[in-house]
């Protein structure tokens, strides 16, 4: 009877660490691709700004 609560409990506490660990790497997963999407409109919005300067410095030259 102890044998089998024992193997019981491993296998449920198994399970358990088999679960959070899956849901940490899904966690992990998520928060990358987050911090990826704020690094790509970061790069975005600097390629926009700088295309704006250029194009202000077209401008100026031109008037």
């Amino acid at each position: 009877m102890v044998k089998v609560s024992t193997y019981f409990l491993m296998s449920l506490g198994a399970f358990g660490f088999w679960q959070s660990m899956d849901k940490l790497h899904v966690w992990i997963a998520l928060h990358q691709d987050e911090k990826q999407e704020r690094l790509e409109k970061a790069m975005e919005i600097k390629r926009v700004r700088a295309e704006l300067l250029q194009q202000a410095k077209e401008k100026d030259t031109l008037a």
